[in-house]
C-alpha cells in the first residue's frame, strides 16, 4: 500500500455556517490523495455559493432533500477511492487525520475499519466524554447494542467492506450510523487508534441526535439484526435482552407521556421478535 486515494463524503443541508471549516479541514490533510465528495441534501441557504468558491478542489452532488443516509449513499456511489471517510458538516479533522489511519492500515493490513478518538466541543467549550462513551477497540458488538460508539466523522473503512455489508439504512431518519456499525460490528473487529483527530461540535439545534424517538430507531434496527438470524449464539442473546430493555424502557416512555398507541405497537414489535424461534 503506498498512497491509495481515500474518498471523503461530507452530506449537508442548510450547515453553511459550519460547512467551510469542514471543508478546509479536509482540503488541508497532509495526506496528498484525497477525493473529497460533497453531498447537498437541498440546502435552501448559503451553501450552494459556499461551495461554487473551491472549484476543482471538490465535487459536489446536489440532490433534493432526503436525509443523512440517502445522501452518504449517493457519496458512496460516486466515489473511486479505496477508502471510505465521512466528516459530519458539523465537525472539522486536525491535519493528520487520515495520515494516521492509513498507517494504521498499512500495520494492520488485515483491519477493514478503525476510528480515531475525538475532542468533544459543546455549545463552544471543550467536555470530556462520560466513561460510558469511551471507544472500545477490536470486537465491539456487545458493548455497541447499548449506545453508538463509533462515530462517521471518525470512522475510515476499506471500500470493500460497504459492498459485503451494505449502506446506510434509507428507511431511518436516526441511529442510521447505529444501526450500520452493528452490521459490520457482528463479522469484524472495528478498532481505535489513540491521537484525537477529530473535532466534534455538539449543542446546536438541528443535530440527528436531538431527534425524538431515537430508542425507536434503535430498537427498530435490533429487530431487523435478529430477523437475518444470522448473529452466533451469544450475540443473539445479548441483542434479545438489549431489545427487551430498551422496548421496556421505550414503551415506558410512551405511556409516561399518553402516547398508549405507540406504547402498545413497540411492545407489540419486541414480543413477537423475541417471541420467534428463529430470532
Amino acid at each position: 500500500m503506498n498512497n491509495p486515494l481515500i474518498s471523503v463524503i461530507i452530506p449537508t443541508y442548510n450547515r453553511a455556517w459550519a460547512l467551510e471549516a469542514a471543508v478546509d479541514s479536509v482540503l488541508a490533510q497532509n495526506y496528498p490523495e484525497v477525493e473529497l465528495i460533497v453531498v447537498d441534501d437541498g440546502s435552501t441557504d448559503e451553501t450552494p455559493a459556499l461551495l461554487a468558491r473551491y472549484g476543482d478542489a471538490l465535487r459536489v452532488l446536489t440532490l433534493e432533500n432526503g436525509g443523512v443516509s440517502r445522501a452518504r449513499n449517493h457519496g458512496i456511489a460516486a466515489a473511486t477511492g479505496t477508502f471510505i471517510a465521512f466528516l459530519d458538516s458539523d465537525d472539522r479533522w486536525l491535519p493528520e487525520k487520515l495520515s494516521e489511519q492509513v498507517d494504521f492500515f498499512r500495520q494492520n493490513p488485515e483491519a477493514l475499519i478503525c476510528q480515531t478518538e475525538e475532542l468533544w466541543i459543546r455549545n463552544g467549550k471543550r467536555v470530556n466524554p462520560c466513561k460510558h462513551h469511551k471507544k472500545p477497540s477490536g470486537d465491539i458488538f456487545e458493548a455497541s447494542l447499548h449506545l453508538c460508539l463509533v462515530s462517521p466523522s471518525a470512522v475510515m473503512m476499506k471500500r470493500t467492506l460497504l459492498d459485503e455489508v451494505g449502506l446506510f439504512d434509507e428507511s431511518l431518519p436516526a441511529c442510521e450510523d447505529y444501526d450500520l456499525w452493528l452490521r459490520i460490528a457482528w463479522r469484524y473487529p472495528v478498532y481505535t487508534t489513540a491521537s484525537p483527530l477529530v473535532i466534534k461540535h455538539g449543542g446546536h439545534e438541528d443535530q440527528l441526535s436531538k431527534t425524538p424517538l431515537l430508542d425507536r430507531f434503535r430498537i427498530q434496527s435490533l429487530v431487523h439484526l435478529l430477523e437475518q438470524n444470522v448473529l452466533s449464539q451469544p450475540q443473539r442473546e445479548a441483542t434479545r435482552a438489549v431489545l427487551q430493555k430498551k422496548g421496556r424502557i421505550y414503551a415506558g416512555g410512551c405511556q409516561k407521556h399518553g402516547r398508549e398507541a405507540e406504547a402498545q405497537a413497540i411492545t407489540r414489535l419486541v414480543d413477537q421478535t423475541l417471541g420467534d424461534k428463529t430470532a
